[in-house]
């Protein structure tokens, strides 16, 4: 039986998991998946640091639970169709925009893209090794991490040139 056909819409953990759908794009789900968490981060993007990592930290702890339990309902680890922790490292990705203008959401988009599918040290090590929900999530929010860097640097190299 193929594992999406255990996916159903109606329960709002696999219709999260699935990025609302995004996730269930034939090719290249990821990328779907990390270009629908944009519009969403577009409703709290202008929140108050304090409550912009307090709500990244509800969204990790949820993600695992949401990722974990769709991945055990398909009887697959991490498939593809899964891509809410694609939504949590975009998030984490935007959190250091250096401003709002869209050539900035594209170039965070296209970082997090890169480190999420090159997984260099340690995103890589922790998508092998680390199992269920917390697995599914972790390389991700690495890849949010090290794209967040990455943003903030060119900011930061923008404001001296």
């Amino acid at each position: 039986m193929n594992p999406l056909d255990k996916i159903k819409l109606t329960n709002p953990i696999h219709l999260l998991a699935v990025g609302l759908g995004s996730g269930l794009s034939p090719k290249a789900p990821g990328t779907f998946g990390s270009i629908a968490a944009i519009p969403i981060w577009l409703l709290f993007y202008q929140l108050p640091d304090l409550y912009y990592g307090i709500l990244l930290l509800i969204m990790t702890f949820a993600g695992i639970y949401i990722c974990d339990k769709t991945a055990k309902d398909m009887g697959e680890h991490d498939h593809g169709s899964i891509v809410f922790d694609e939504f949590v490292g975009m998030w984490i990705t935007l959190w250091l925009i250096p401003s709002f203008h869209w050539l900035w959401i594209v170039i965070a988009f296209l970082l997090f893209r890169l480190f999420d599918i090159w997984k260099p040290w340690p995103i890589g090590w922790f998508d092998r090794k680390v199992d269920g929900g917390v697995g599914i999530m972790i390389d991700d929010i690495w890849a949010g991490i090290f794209a967040a860097f990455c943003l903030w640097a060119l900011g930061a190299l923008y404001q001296l040139i």
